[in-house]
């Protein structure tokens, strides 16, 4: 009843209406039995600091804090999307096709709803077959494409950036993350080429061939957010730039150039990222996973300010340790505390293509390695001879009789997590093999959702683009590997009743299909769309990958629309016109006009 009048008369009194009330439940003698009974949420608990508690002694008692909603619709009137603030997520929900765009990009702070509710329209139109172009995906929609077009076309300086764009799916990836007690954020740069795009103004330059010729493009440099099993939980962060590189002569040494202006700054600014999610998560425990360039001084110091997460780097340098020897010689002397095998998977031949150096084929095999770590003290270089060093854990990973011809394992890992028994450093192992993880997703969005191939005339514009397609390759990869790690979820987490239906047909249809079950199990339904994406499946063939799903999802929603289209096509007649019509069909072929005195035919 005081909630019911709250609001009229608080606005009589102070001039303005409140969207929301909050209190505070002592645990130590009350349970707030009645706030839950009268429709109170709650939504978390303090920590027991109170308002004078400088030192951070935690003296108060820790209250539970419950909120009441008096205007529903308070996300809207603040700016916020419609499942901000909302509480853990499983990995699971809200992936349907009938709903998965809603809820990953609806609701985007563009500037304008129409915006919005357009780009919700056009990502499911563009996931249906990610490897076409926008007109032919839309089947000749010209509303659809019309819209499309005049959203990636704004003007630069619009509201439409790549950060607005992904703002809703950083938010329900952040959901899902609290749901999780150890995320890896996986940090990694591609470049992405668009030298066939003469006229497009804000491209950088991207590298320079053997014969000098420049390559021009944009570098996008991303944080991956995945379980330690290895299922991604969305994109954490995206950033596209041009890069500009100058003539040898005209650059600075290392030592002078600020690292604000050094191409390495992009793994300062993804880790203190990950630093403010991990702020709003404190019972998730977040691990950031870097490849050998981000083997950088100003990135462990940056961790040492603030060290509420932790890193795990591939280490790029031998430097000297803080005892005067080479960092990977002093771990090579340790006696080895672990044995295991690592699987390294099969790799075709491949000639070199651009920047990509060839490789000779190898078969699948397992690698027999020793495990060493030890703790270090990680000095300070020259030109930062102010700092202190810094306490470091090494991790050293070695193959001990590698195949002839074959390159053996060998891997330094440093990492900030404290290191007590082979078990952990294999976990940090085990951690650091997820890192191909964003090489996956790279993969997905260059080929299996041909960002490289967009034709746009701005850069911004291409940002744009790239971003939707962010989300597109995200789904890809998750419909690939949940189908795997959860088998038996039903198909309804990831597939509308008309794909399921249609996938249900197709492996009855199908004589190496009538075993599996697509209507009941995830996994089955996986199997089907990887058939129809070219997947062998035979005895020693590995799960499919990331190329069959989307190519399968293309021919599935293919059919999807001609089963709807017959269907809407049968509802026109009346059921005894139909059955008029289909039984004059059976009785009397028609017969397909001439075209000329020379040609006549007869459908049989």
């Amino acid at each position: 009843m005081a909630m019911k009048r709250l609001p009229q008369d608080f606005e009589d009194r102070y001039g303005y209406r409140p969207w929301l009330v909050e209190t505070f439940v002592d645990t130590s003698g009350f349970a707030g039995t009645c706030f839950r009974a009268a429709n109170w949420i709650r939504v978390g608990a303090s920590r027991g600091r109170g308002r004078q508690d400088r030192r951070r002694q935690g003296t108060e008692t820790p209250k539970d804090i419950y909120v009441y909603e008096l205007d529903k619709n308070f996300r809207d009137r603040m700016g916020l999307s419609a499942h901000r603030g909302l509480g853990p997520l499983p990995i699971d929900a809200g992936l349907a096709p009938g709903a998965w765009a809603e809820h990953e990009l609806g609701g985007a702070p563009l500037g304008d709803r129409r915006w919005s509710k357009r780009l919700v329209k056009s990502a499911v139109v563009q996931a249906e077959d990610p490897m076409s172009a926008f007109s032919s995906v839309a089947r000749g929609d010209r509303a659809a494409i019309k819209g499309y077009y005049r959203l990636i076309d704004q003007p630069d300086e619009s509201a439409l950036t790549m950060e607005n764009i992904l703002a809703p799916h950083r938010e329900r990836t952040m959901r899902r993350m609290k749901a999780q007690k150890t995320v890896l954020c996986i940090q990694d740069g591609t470049d992405l080429e668009y030298n066939a795009l003469a006229d497009c103004q804000g491209l950088g330059m991207t590298g320079v061939n053997q014969i000098g010729a420049v390559s021009h493009g944009l570098h996008l440099h991303s944080t991956l957010a995945v379980t330690s099993d290895g299922l991604p939980l969305g994109v954490l962060r995206a950033q596209c730039w041009a890069p500009l590189h100058g003539p040898k002569t005209q650059r600075r040494t290392t030592a002078s150039t600020p690292i604000e202006k050094k191409d390495t700054y992009s793994w300062l600014l993804g880790m203190r990222d990950c630093r403010a999610v991990a702020a709003e998560m404190p019972h998730t425990r977040l691990v950031v996973v870097m490849d050998r360039e981000a083997d950088i001084f100003d990135l462990f110091h940056e961790w040492r300010r603030a060290p509420t997460i932790d890193l795990l780097v591939r280490a790029k340098h031998n430097r000297r340790t803080s005892d005067g020897g080479k960092l990977f010689d002093a771990v090579k002397r340790i006696e080895p505390r672990l044995r295991l095998h690592i699987l390294v998977g099969r790799q075709s031949a491949r000639p070199k293509r651009g920047k990509q150096p060839p490789h000779s084929k190898q078969a699948e095999r397992r690698a027999e390695c020793v495990l060493r770590y030890q703790r270090i003290e990680l000095p300070p270089p020259p030109h930062r001879s102010d700092k202190a060093p810094i306490p470091l854990w090494i991790i050293h990973v070695a193959e001990e009789r590698a195949p002839a011809g074959v390159t053996p394992i060998e891997w330094f890992l440093l990492t900030t997590m404290e290191i007590t028994s082979p078990q952990q450093a294999q976990r940090c192992l085990e951690w650091y093999c997820l890192r191909w993880r964003i090489e996956d997703w790279h993969r997905v969005l260059k080929t299996g959702c041909r960002v490289e191939a967009l034709q746009h005339k701005t850069a911004e514009r291409l940002k744009r683009a790239i971003a939707i397609n962010a989300v597109i390759a995200w789904r890809i990869m998750l419909m690939t590997l949940l189908g795997r790690r959860s088998p038996n979820l039903p198909p309804q987490v990831l597939f509308s009743d008309i794909e399921i239906e249609v996938l249900e047909g197709v492996a009855s249809a199908r004589r190496d299909l009538k075993h599996l079950n697509p209507d009941t199990r995830l996994h089955d339904a996986v199997f089907v769309v990887a058939k129809l994406g070219g997947y062998l499946g035979r005895k020693n063939d590995g799960p499919p990958g990331h190329q069959r799903m989307w190519c399968g999802y293309a021919q599935l929603r293919a059919m999807c629309a001609g089963v709807q289209a017959v269907r809407r096509q049968a509802k026109r007649l009346p059921t005894p016109r139909r059955v008029r019509a289909a039984l004059h069909w059976l009785t009397s072929p028609p017969t397909v006009p001439l075209l000329d005195s020379s040609y006549s035919a007869v459908i049989p």
